[in-house]
Parts: C-alpha cells; structure tokens; sequence
C-alpha cells in the first residue's frame, strides 16, 4: 500500500471519528499595566485579570452535551497564581456538566448564580482594580463563602457547588447554585446558596438577585440597564449584612458606556453606606481597539470615603483575549 494511500485512509479515520470527539477550545486574557494604586505606590501588574481556560464540549446525541470548563487566574508580571498559596490553582472555575434543551447543569466549583450575572450592570464589568464602583463598593460584607480559599474568604465564586442556568423564555432566565455541603468557615454552620432571575430582550436587560452563603451573610442584588446606539446606562443596588453583627453595607451605583469608532468610552459612580458611614467613589476610563482582540486603555478613579483622606488612583494597560 503506498504512503498516499495509507494517508487517506488514516484522514477517513479521523473524520469518521471526529463527531464522537470532544471539541477542546483554549482560551485566555492576558492584562497587565502600571499604575499608581490607592495606596500611593506606583506598580507593574493586573489592573484587570488575566486568565487561561481548557473548556471542553462533546456531542453525546437526542440534544444532549457533556461539558467542562478549567480555567486558572494569575498575575502576569510575576508569572504566579493569583493570591499564590492562598487561592486553588483552578481559582476561577472547575465544572463538569450536561446540557440540553432544557438547560446547563455543572457541578464543581463555579461563579455563584448571582456574581455570575451581575458583572453586566457595571461600566468595567466588575473587572477593573482602578476604576469600578462593584469592585470596590458591592457585596461588601457578603463573600460568598468565609473560607474555601485555603482558609480565606472568596468573593464570587461557590465551591463544592451545584449550579444550573435555564434556558430563554421570553428574554427571562433563571440562575441557581447551591452546595450540598455544610460550611466549615467561622460563624453560622448552614449550606449556601444564590438565585438571580434576569431579563435580557431588545434594549433592556436587568436583574434580581439573592445570596446567602453558609455563614449566615446575605446580600441582595438588583441591576438595571438600557442600551441605544452605541451608548448604554446602567444602575444597580447591591444590600450586603452580615450573618453574626449588626453591620450593613448598601451600594447604588450608575454607569455607562459610549463607543466612537475604535474607542470606548466609560463612566461610573458609587455611593456605599457602611454602618452609617457614607463613601463614594468616581471613575473614568477609555479603551482603543487596536484589534477584535487587543485594546489599550486608561483607567481613572477618585475615593472619598467617611474618616479617610480622599484618594486617587490611575493607570494605563494593555489587554490582549485569545
């Protein structure tokens, strides 16, 4: 047999085979820039988050998929995992699941229901150290669960987790997760769980939003945005407590976004009022698309917070998504 032959033969292999494969994509964002933080020093690092992501998705027929997702966040100046040794190494999610017609179902370690959605009524999508009020204002007294970083408080995402995420009906959405397990972190012994019923049709998106992680903490989310031409506002309300003090924490924020051409322009406030004490923040930031998958940008935000000198902190970063 020649070597034409066995080449063709071995290619009619691989492609009958081909639909019983999984289809493995590799993905990733890749962030760093310098910047002068609110702590008045000047640094090299993550204004946003860098990541790496093995997602995988296998037809397993009558409609049905197997999937998985494993993705990593790190410091791209240093090369180390981010918040190394206290932190998992698959930080930022590591599921397995089904999906079908009527619906996504993974179990795993995840974004919980609620911050899962939330990041779409923020003008830096809950992303940026400088510049977003969610960053710095929302879910404040509420991690979604006290220890399940080796010990520390992780705010976002659930571990030993259930989640699910129905499909559209009407431009509604349900998402839900909760853990089997009871927590192990200090406080209240209690399982958690989150729930955020959104709306997402022609210009109007929102959502409402409840979390209560195994601790006792609670927080209630409500998010609201209008998109027209290339602009979008956005407002949210973020009401955090604690499970065992009296401490309150309640954010409104307002935002928006507005794109000319390659650059897209952003703007937010936030107003938080923590144990009677009143603290705003204001921001600024532009980015440039030198591609569908780089952007430079620069970000700007100013702090006044109650019994602190106001505070300012900016920066300049190149992002680059693959």
């Amino acid at each position: 047999m020649s070597n034409k032959h066995r080449l063709s033969i071995a290619c009619f292999c691989l492609a009958a085979a081909a639909p019983a494969m999984a289809q493995v994509t590799i993905s990733g964002y890749l962030d760093a820039g310098v910047f002068r933080d609110y702590d008045k020093t000047n640094k090299l690092g993550t204004i946003q988050r860098s990541n790496l992501a093995f997602a995988g998705v296998e037809d397993l027929g009558g409609g049905l998929k197997a999937t998985f997702r494993l993705s990593t966040r790190f410091d791209l100046d240093t090369g180390m995992t981010e918040d190394a040794g206290k932190k998992p190494f698959w930080h930022d999610e590591s599921t397995v699941g089904l999906q079908g017609g009527w619906g996504h179902l993974r179990v795993g370690r995840a974004l919980s229901a609620m911050w899962s959605q939330e990041w779409q009524f923020d003008p830096w999508s809950n992303f940026n150290r400088i510049a977003s009020p969610a960053w710095h204002m929302a879910h404040y007294l509420t991690p979604t669960d006290r220890a399940s970083n080796n010990g520390n408080p992780e705010y976002g995402r659930m571990a030993n987790g259930v989640f699910y995420d129905s499909p559209k009906f009407g431009g509604f959405s349900l998402h839900v997760s909760a853990s089997p397990e009871r927590t192990t972190a200090p406080g209240r012994d209690g399982r958690a769980s989150s729930f955020s019923l959104n709306y997402d049709e022609g210009p109007v998106a929102g959502m409402l939003a409840y979390e209560r992680n195994g601790s006792g903490d609670t927080d209630t989310y409500a998010g609201a945005k209008y998109r027209f031409g290339a602009a979008a506002v956005m407002l949210a309300y973020d009401r955090s407590k604690s499970g065992d003090t009296p401490s309150k924490s309640r954010m409104v924020s307002l935002g928006g976004t507005y794109t000319v051409g390659a650059t897209t322009f952003r703007a937010g406030y936030g107003n938080q009022r923590l144990d009677g004490q009143t603290n705003h923040m204001t921001s600024l930031g532009a980015e440039y698309a030198l591609s569908k998958r780089t952007m430079l940008y620069t970000s700007l935000g100013h702090q006044r917070y109650a019994q602190q000198s106001s505070r300012t902190a900016f920066g300049a970063g190149l992002a680059h998504s693959f």
